[in-house]
């Protein structure tokens, strides 16, 4: 890869690692199902009138609207608010990897590598050993709601994989305009129509500067320059920069946040990480030295 097109890799990690304290700061000043519409209102519009429906069937779009943005999010945003740490979030759900193999497998018949088993037992047995660390933690449960995210993050790439060669970024534009009346709804039928009053009308510029990272950078400008930067190279030689996500996640929650990293988030987190690289890097066996005829080795 370019120089330039490596720091663009970067750069995107670096935000979407980063997104994660943005999210966890925007459940702490709104109600989270609520900061989740606001955020792909405002991916979606007004991005919407610039930018051409994606070339997929109408449903197909629906469909990984309400995956990656009603479910994904309020799986997440939930488990932000009750208590998992913005740096642990952000590698657990890295584990959609593992869950999109296996839907592939169900749905498309795409067979994983002996290699890619591997990484899938051992990233879950790092989940395990976080979620040993935390029976007494109290975080059973948001480690619970961000597995789930992660599950619905692997049915929506599941969904772009059937939508197949569209524009990602109409994609996600036109996705995202699906899911603010749905988060909308719920919003009001389980947090209350005064919760979402009290929001508006104490809506700040803090609050604003929080939802517009979220709908911008985090979401249609990674998405942009990620997607240009697969249109340029291998998705073998892109996809793995993904593996920094956690890192740079987990250095922005102790950073910024204070997070607390105990043994146990360090041992499952080296197993996760682990797991994801033999998932995501396609590993060849050095060839055999062969002399040429008439040549000695």
């Amino acid at each position: 890869m370019a120089p330039r097109h490596i720091l663009m890799a970067l750069l995107v990690v670096a935000i979407w690692g980063f997104n994660f304290v943005v999210i966890k700061l925007s459940v702490a000043a709104l109600p989270p199902l609520f900061s989740v519409a606001l955020r792909f209102f405002f991916a979606a519009v007004p991005a919407v009138f610039f930018v051409r429906p994606p070339k997929a069937p109408v449903l197909l779009v629906v469909g990984y609207g309400f995956a990656f943005g009603v479910a994904l999010y309020t799986f997440l945003n939930l488990a932000l608010a009750i208590g998992m740490p913005a740096g642990l979030g952000s590698l657990v759900l890295q584990v959609q990897a593992l869950f999109t193999m296996f839907f592939a497998y169900l749905w498309l018949n795409d067979r994983p590598r002996p290699q890619q088993v591997l990484g899938a037992a051992v990233a879950f047995a790092g989940i395990g050993v976080i979620a040993a660390g935390e029976i007494e933690g109290g975080l059973l449960l948001p480690l619970g709601l961000t597995v789930l995210a992660a599950i619905a993050w692997g049915v929506a790439n599941i969904l772009t994989k059937r939508a197949g060669p569209v524009n990602p970024v109409a994609l996600t534009v036109w996705g995202a305009l699906v899911v603010p009346l749905p988060m909308l709804m719920l919003s009001f039928i389980f947090e209350g129509p005064q919760a979402i009053a009290d929001a508006v009308v104490g809506f700040t510029w803090g609050d604003a500067a929080l939802i517009a990272f979220l709908a911008y950078p985090a979401t249609l400008l990674g998405l942009a320059i990620w997607s240009g930067l697969l249109s340029r190279y291998p998705a073998s030689t892109v996809a793995p920069f993904t593996l920094l996500v956690p890192v740079t996640g987990l250095l922005s929650g102790v950073l910024i946040l204070g997070d607390q990293i105990g043994m146990p988030e360090i041992a499952g987190g080296v197993l996760i990480l682990l797991g994801l690289a033999l998932v995501a890097l396609r590993l060849k066996a050095a060839p055999y030295d062969v002399a040429e005829p008439g040549r000695r080795a």
